[in-house]
C-alpha cells in the first residue's frame, strides 16, 4: 500500500488560522483575564505555545499557560503503548475558577480530549473548559465538540490528517494522507 499526501494548509494558511483562533478566544472570553491555556502534549503543546504568544502580543497581558500529558488517562493505554514515553504535565498555577482552554492539533474521535479532561480535573475545578483545535476531521465516538476550529477537514475511512510544525518537524504543513493500492 502506498500513501498519497495532499497538502491542505501551508505555512501561511496555518499562521492565519492560528491568529484567527487567538482572536476568537479573546472575543468569546471578553479578554484574557481568567483564561488558562493548556496544550495537550505533543503537537497540542506547540499549537498552545503559538496561541499563547499571539494572545500576549494582541492583549499585552500575561496569560497562564501549561501542558498536560494524557498518557495514563487514555482508555486505550494498554493497546497503544507498550513502553510509554512520559513528557510530564506542567500546570503550575491553580485552575480553579479559570476558563481552561484545552488545545490540540487534531480532533478525531474525542478520546484524547476526554482523557485530557480527566487529567485536568485532578488539578482543580475550572469555571469552564473550552476546546481549541487546528483541525476537526470528524468521526466522533464521544459527544465532544470544539469551541474553536482552525479548519474542518472531513475524512473518509483510510484517510488521516498529518500536522507538521517547524518546532518538531522543521516545517509547517497540514496534509491529508490517503492509503492507495499500488498497481
Amino acid at each position: 500500500m502506498k500513501s498519497v499526501k495532499n497538502e491542505i494548509l501551508n505555512e501561511t494558511k496555518i499562521a492565519k488560522s492560528i491568529i484567527r483562533l487567538s482572536h476568537e478566544i479573546i472575543e468569546k472570553n471578553n479578554g484574557t483575564d481568567d483564561i488558562y491555556l493548556v496544550g495537550i502534549i505533543t503537537r497540542g503543546k506547540t499549537l498552545a505555545e503559538r496561541i499563547h504568544k499571539n494572545l500576549k502580543s494582541i492583549t499585552g497581558n500575561s496569560i497562564s499557560y501549561g501542558t498536560i500529558d494524557i498518557t495514563f488517562h487514555r482508555d486505550d493505554y494498554f493497546e497503544r503503548l507498550k513502553t510509554p514515553k512520559l513528557n510530564g504535565t506542567n500546570i503550575d498555577k491553580p485552575i480553579d475558577e479559570k476558563t481552561v482552554i484545552l488545545i490540540d492539533d487534531v480532533l478525531y474521535t474525542g478520546r484524547t480530549i476526554r482523557a485530557a479532561i480527566d487529567s485536568l480535573l485532578s488539578f482543580g475545578r475550572p469555571k469552564s473548559i473550552q476546546l481549541a483545535v487546528l483541525v476537526d476531521r470528524g468521526h466522533r465516538e464521544l459527544p465532544i465538540r470544539a469551541d474553536y476550529v482552525g479548519k474542518n477537514i472531513p475524512t473518509h475511512e483510510g484517510e488521516h490528517i498529518e500536522v507538521l510544525f517547524k518546532e518538531i518537524d522543521n516545517q509547517d504543513s497540514i496534509r491529508l494522507i490517503r492509503n492507495a493500492i499500488e498497481k
